[in-house]
């Protein structure tokens, strides 16, 4: 298990491949889905700064915060209510570049200014999603989407 993480600058391409193998050391041989979920946020966060990273997990109809790092945030959501309920309810990932202008956004925090909501899906099911929040508008973008899925892989491959 990898114990430090080596922080880059350079593009936002280059963080995530330096970020991938350290983030498959964290997880690698750990069994414990909170844990993984717990190192896998604190990386994210420590590499790139955002307000918020986090997991919301299913349970009972529900999405419940799970490990994150930042804000307190909102405890529960339901399915289809702001962005983590959207992606949860389409399984589909959510780049939102000003959470200002998406329907029903829920504002845990008046310093999100945009957000990207990766659902875990696992047999056809989701399980949970990753959300993370930005202070800056339009933050998001295909980049993160690719790297991000890419790394909850790691999650729901297990």
């Amino acid at each position: 298990m990898a114990e430090d993480l080596n922080i880059i600058t350079g593009s936002k391409e280059e963080q995530y491949q330096s970020l991938l193998p350290q983030i498959k050391a964290l997880i690698e041989g750990e069994t414990d889905l909170i844990a993984n979920l717990a190192n896998i946020t604190a990386a994210l966060k420590e590499q790139f700064s955002w307000l918020w990273v986090g997991f919301y997990l299913v349970k009972n109809e529900e999405l419940v915060l799970g490990p994150f790092q930042g804000p307190v945030a909102c405890t529960r959501i339901k399915k289809g209510r702001g962005v983590c309920g959207a992606a949860w309810q389409n399984k589909e990932t959510l780049i939102v570049p000003d959470v200002t202008k998406f329907p029903g956004h829920i504002a845990c925090s008046s310093l999100s200014k945009s957000e990207i909501v990766i659902p875990l899906i696992k047999d056809g099911e989701v399980f949970g999603v990753l959300d993370v929040d930005s202070m800056s508008l339009s933050d998001f973008d295909n980049v993160d989407k690719k790297y991000l899925e890419n790394i909850l892989t790691q999650i729901t491959n297990k």
